[in-house]
């Protein structure tokens, strides 16, 4: 993966995280940068935390499986990226709490990252074309980035834009495991 890929799957991952952080801002009574610099840190921290431990526990088994690799990457971004849109279309708001404690954000954290460690197997898969290091690097930053811009953006313009950026997340998911498919075919 080059690293333009990885920045697109960073901003795809990171939109659970800016739709959540958009309810946030939307909460919060006051906007500053330490308030918003708090959600992007959790947000980012365990954004690239995920990948590293799903990375980790697949290199395990990779060499293993490594004929199919590109399928099962295709697969599990598919579906996380399908996951995503489905999410934004079903409906169901994000709840607005304003609590930037350890109790209120972990949980929050690590339910908007699950699927970043399905993405760090992918990269076990890739083998030598994914530095593990650079990628969570770049996805934590990314998010964090993303995440304070979140928050931001729902104290200003509420929610209108917290179902598009989970739509354009999965999209990016589902493009990406496309290439990687088709770049292991042999048609890209």
């Amino acid at each position: 993966m080059q690293i333009a890929d990885i920045l697109l799957l960073a901003v795809g991952l990171s939109m659970d995280a800016f739709a959540v952080a958009v309810c946030k801002g939307l909460a919060l009574k006051k906007i500053d940068l330490k308030n918003a610099g708090t959600v992007g840190l959790w947000f980012g921290g365990f954004q690239a935390l995920m990948p590293l431990i799903g990375y980790f526990i697949a290199a395990l088994f990779a060499d293993s499986i490594k004929a199919v690799d590109h399928w099962v990457a295709f697969v599990l971004l598919s579906l996380i990226g399908g996951n995503m849109i489905r999410e934004a279309f079903s409906g169901g708001e994000e709840e607005a709490d304003a609590a930037l404690s350890v109790r209120a954000m972990l949980p929050m954290a690590v339910a908007t990252s699950i699927d970043a460690m399905a993405v760090g197997v992918t990269f076990a898969f890739t083998g030598t074309y994914v530095n593990i290091w650079v990628s969570v690097m770049i996805i934590g930053v990314t998010t964090c980035l993303l995440s304070m811009i979140g928050v931001k953006v729902g104290s200003v313009f509420g929610a209108r834009y917290e179902k598009k950026a989970e739509i354009l997340g999965g999209v990016i998911l589902i493009l990406l495991g496309l290439k990687i498919l088709l770049e292991h075919l042999g048609v890209l």
